[in-house]
C-alpha cells in the first residue's frame, strides 16, 4: 500500500510539473464559448479574491437539445501547469456547479441551445489567487470536457507603475514597443529570493501565445523591483487589427464581398485580404483582436442571432505561397490557437489561401500570422502579413506572481493594464 501511494504521488508530481493547460474546445458541437467580466464582452476574465466580482459564461450547443453541463475549476501555476493541491485547497463550497440556465434558439436558421452562467457561484468559488482553468463538462463526467477557458483570481498585494516607450535599439526603434515598469511589493509578502519567488508575465492584447514569460528584474532594492532591460520587455507592435462586421446578415457591411442565402443557412464571402506589411500605417479604433456577439436588429444577441458560414481569403504577394511557412488566421474568434482549425489552406487553382469558419453574428477582429515550419517554438510573426509599427495601439497586461518559500502554488498578487497610447500626444492619446 505504501509503494502504491509513493507511485501515485510520483505520477502526480510528474503530471503537475509538465502538463501545461490551455483553453480550447474539445467537442465540435460547442460554439462561441465566452467568459468575460459581467457586462463587458471585451474585458479579460479577472476577479478579485473574496470580492463580489462576477464573470459571465456563455456558449452554444449546435445539437439543439437540452443537456446536463457542469463546471469546475483547476488552479494552475504561473506557467499554466496544474498546481499540486487538492481541489479542497482552492475551491470553497461544492467542487462543481450545474449549469441550469439555457434557452433554445429562436428566429435563427441555425438550431442551437444557448447556455449561460454567472461565475463564480456563491456555492462554488475559488478560495486562492492564481491562474485558473474553467472546465465545462457533460453529464457529470469530468472526463467529458466540452471546453476550457482561462481566468485569473487576484489578491492584490503589489503596486505596479508602467509606461510604454520606443526602444533605444535602432533595429527595432520604429517597429517594437518597450514596456518598462516598477513593482512595489506589499508588506505581507515575505520575499527572501526574488528570482525564485517572484514571476512576472506581460500579455499583449490578452494573448498568451506570444506572452513574455518569467521576466526578470533589472534592479532589486528592498521591496522594489525595476524592469527596464530591452532584452526582455519589448514586443513587436503589429498593426491595428482587421475587422469583420456580421451584426446583420441582411445588410452587408463594407468588408463583405457577397452573401448566399438559402432556407437552411447563410454563406458570407469576405473581401479578399492582402499583405499589409508594406502599407503605410493608419491608426483606427479596433478592439484588439477580440469579438462581441451582438446584432443591429432588436433581438437578444445570445439566443436569437444566427450563424453563418464565413469564407476568408488571403492573396499572397504575386499569388505565390509562402516558402517553408504556414499561414494562420488568428484572433479571439479561435482563441489565438495555431492549429488546423486556424490554418489557411493554399488553393492551387485560385492561387490564394482559404479558410472557412462558422461564426455567430457579431463584430470580429482578426489578423494573419506566419509560422516558420522549421521553428521548434512555432512563433507567430506579423512580418510577412501585417507588419510591425511602434505607432500601433495595443493593450498590455502585467501580471505579478508570488510563491512562499514552502508554498506549493503560485499566487497572483499584482495586475495592471496600460495602453500603448497612454501619455502619448495625438490621436487616441490620453
Amino acid at each position: 500500500m505504501k509503494n502504491i501511494l509513493i507511485l501515485f504521488v510520483s505520477v502526480l508530481i510528474s503530471f503537475a510539473g509538465n502538463a501545461q493547460l490551455t483553453e480550447g474546445v474539445n467537442m465540435p458541437n460547442i460554439k462561441t464559448a465566452q467568459l468575460f467580466p459581467s457586462g463587458n464582452q471585451l474585458g479579460y476574465p479577472v476577479v478579485m479574491l473574496n470580492s463580489s466580482d462576477k464573470l459571465e459564461l456563455h456558449f452554444d450547443d449546435l445539437d439543439g437539445n437540452v443537456k446536463s453541463y457542469s463546471y469546475t475549476y483547476q488552479l494552475c501555476n504561473a506557467d499554466w501547469t496544474p498546481a499540486m493541491l487538492s481541489s479542497f485547497d482552492f475551491i470553497k463550497g461544492f467542487s462543481y456547479q450545474r449549469i441550469s440556465t439555457y434557452r433554445v434558439s429562436s428566429v435563427a436558421f441555425t438550431h442551437y441551445t444557448h447556455y449561460s452562467a454567472v461565475v463564480p457561484d456563491n456555492n462554488c468559488a475559488p478560495s486562492r489567487s492564481g491562474n485558473y482553468i474553467l472546465k465545462v463538462y457533460l453529464n457529470g463526467d469530468t472526463s467529458k470536457v466540452a471546453f476550457t477557458k482561462r481566468f485569473l483570481v487576484v489578491d492584490n498585494q503589489t503596486s505596479i507603475t508602467a509606461s510604454i516607450q520606443q526602444p533605444f535599439n535602432g533595429d527595432i526603434f520604429r517597429t517594437w514597443q518597450k514596456i518598462p515598469f516598477q513593482v512595489a511589493l506589499g508588506d505581507r509578502l515575505q520575499v527572501m529570493n526574488h528570482l525564485q519567488q517572484i514571476k512576472v508575465m506581460i500579455l499583449q492584447d490578452n494573448r498568451w501565445d506570444n506572452a513574455l514569460i518569467n521576466v526578470k528584474p533589472t534592479f532589486f532594492s528592498g521591496k522594489k523591483l525595476d524592469f527596464n532591460t530591452e532584452e526582455q520587455i519589448v514586443m513587436p507592435g503589429g498593426k491595428e487589427w482587421r475587422w469583420l462586421d456580421l451584426r446583420s446578415l441582411r445588410l452587408q457591411s463594407d468588408r463583405i464581398a457577397k452573401a448566399n442565402y438559402n432556407t437552411r443557412n447563410t454563406e458570407i464571402f469576405v473581401k479578399p485580404d492582402v499583405d499589409r506589411s508594406q502599407q503605410r500605417f493608419v491608426y483606427y479604433k479596433d478592439i484588439n483582436g477580440m469579438y462581441t456577439v451582438e446584432t443591429t436588429e432588436s433581438l437578444n444577441p445570445y439566443w436569437q442571432t444566427d450563424y453563418a458560414t464565413v469564407h476568408f481569403t488571403y492573396i499572397p504577394p504575386e499569388n505565390v505561397p509562402f516558402e517553408n511557412k504556414d499561414l494562420f488566421l488568428i484572433g479571439a474568434l479561435n482563441g489565438y490557437n495555431l492549429d488546423d482549425s486556424a490554418k489557411m489552406i493554399f488553393n492551387n487553382d485560385t492561387r490564394v489561401y482559404e479558410r472557412t469558419l462558422f461564426l455567430k453574428q457579431g463584430y470580429y477582429n482578426y489578423n494573419y500570422v506566419t509560422v516558420d515550419r522549421n521553428d521548434p517554438k512555432r512563433a507567430a510573426s506579423y512580418e510577412n502579413t501585417e507588419g510591425n509599427y511602434w505607432d500601433t495601439e495595443n493593450d498590455y497586461m502585467i501580471l505579478v506572481y508570488y510563491r512562499a518559500l514552502a508554498g506549493r502554488a503560485d499566487e497572483l498578487v499584482g495586475i495592471t493594464h496600460i495602453s500603448s497610447l497612454t501619455g502619448r500626444k495625438g490621436i487616441g492619446g490620453q
